[in-house]
């Protein structure tokens, strides 16, 4: 299994960024609306097992498969942008401005919610015979999810807060060395590896993630979850969305880029620096110099 180390890893990373930053608002959309879909079901697919099987750690370690693919695929996530978009600011790649990056994070987040949302109300269809039936038991463990983590943390206030934003940041943390774990091997079976993980880990601690939440909540209100839009909204996804930002960027993205990118950086400019050593003539010549006219 092919491996890059991490000082070849950087400008990769910054490369990606860059070429996602300055990609089209229609070919942003594309991606990362399929990204948003394909997390969305393999989110379904993981309550699914766990549902069925009582073991919820099957769930957890099903659940990757969809964030395998959606990335071999070539398809964004927010999350991933959280911290390949401001490296290649941080760089100074050309035409990369944090205009652009912000940019970028609006059109993948507006892509990645209507993915999810369309699975949401696909799967609310298939667990509910199209509306026809009361939800089933995977649909009713949805609207549970829901319930719990919003009514839930408001309950405990200003610390329900505080833990929901830590759990952000600690799932942007795994995640987004699950976007590295893409770039960090060259063959296939390398790249599922080591995004599997760190993405399982994520899963089965039940930390927040602002796309997987995006299919969650929108499924547990139509299928009879007992919250309110704004309840998901203030008491999920933006705090959600703010630690998965401070998380990915503050404990992958940045210490890599300060510890390896600039230690390649100050590598390079001192082998450009470095002073050529003079080449020696040939003694003859220098003899026949020397020679008085």
């Amino acid at each position: 299994m092919s491996y890059v180390k991490p000082a070849e890893l950087v400008p990769i990373l910054v490369d990606a960024g860059a070429n996602k930053v300055l990609l089209s608002t229609r070919d942003t959309l594309i991606r990362s609306t399929m990204g948003g879909a394909i997390l969305a079901i393999a989110a379904a697919f993981a309550v699914t097992v766990t549902v069925t099987t009582g073991h919820a750690i099957l769930g957890a370690v099903l659940f990757p498969v969809g964030f395998i693919m959606l990335y071999l695929l070539g398809y964004d996530l927010l999350t991933g942008m959280f911290v390949l978009g401001p490296l290649a600011w941080l760089d100074k790649r050309p035409g990369v401005t944090l205009r652009g990056v912000l940019r970028n994070w609006g059109l993948v987040f507006v892509g990645n919610f209507l993915g999810a949302f369309a699975v949401a109300v696909m799967m609310a269809i298939v667990v509910t015979y199209g509306f026809d039936t009361p939800p089933n038991e995977v649909g009713q463990a949805i609207g549970h999810i829901g319930e719990g983590r919003t009514v839930g943390y408001a309950e405990h206030g200003a610390s329900g807060m505080l833990t929901l934003f830590v759990r952000g940041m600690l799932c942007n943390w795994m995640v987004s060395m699950g976007v590295i774990g893409a770039m960090i091997a060259k063959d296939v079976p390398g790249k599922a590896i080591a995004m599997w993980m760190p993405v399982m880990l994520f899963f089965f601690m039940a930390f927040e993630h602002s796309i997987v939440n995006m299919f969650l909540f929108p499924s547990g209100l139509l299928l009879g979850g007992e919250f309110t839009i704004m309840d998901y909204l203030v008491w999920n996804e933006i705090p959600t969305v703010v630690g998965n930002l401070v998380g990915g960027l503050l404990l992958t993205g940045l210490p890599l880029y300060f510890t390896h990118g600039r230690q390649k950086a100050r590598r390079d400019a001192d082998a450009d620096a470095a002073p050529v050593a003079p080449v020696a003539e040939p003694t003859a010549q220098r003899e026949l110099v020397s020679e008085p006219a």
